[in-house]
């Protein structure tokens, strides 16, 4: 995207801008800027941010469920055969 010349607000023409978003380099106004880990962003832009890091976070979580059913499925599996072997053995 080309970056915006004008001084006023990508989203709100008749505003000032008083920024510039890292993300997409458009000019924004106080109201659509937010400083997120100490650099601005447009809201569009941090909705995206956010999203990535709901999905990050959601992959992790779901690698941590399959370690513990994959662990569990195992501990039941190897201690009913013990358990079975015991019982069998006069």
């Amino acid at each position: 995207m080309p970056l915006q010349i004008s001084g006023h607000c990508h989203y709100h023409p008749m505003r000032p801008g008083i920024g510039v978003c890292v993300e997409c380099r458009q000019v924004v106004c106080a109201e659509c800027t937010t400083q997120f880990e100490g650099i601005n962003r447009c809201a569009a832009c941090l909705s995206k941010l956010g999203r990535r890091s709901d999905v990050q976070r959601t992959s992790a979580q779901m690698g941590a469920a399959n370690l513990l059913t994959l662990v569990l499925v195992f501990g039941l599996l190897f201690g009913g055969i013990a358990w079975a072997a015991t019982a069998l053995v006069p």
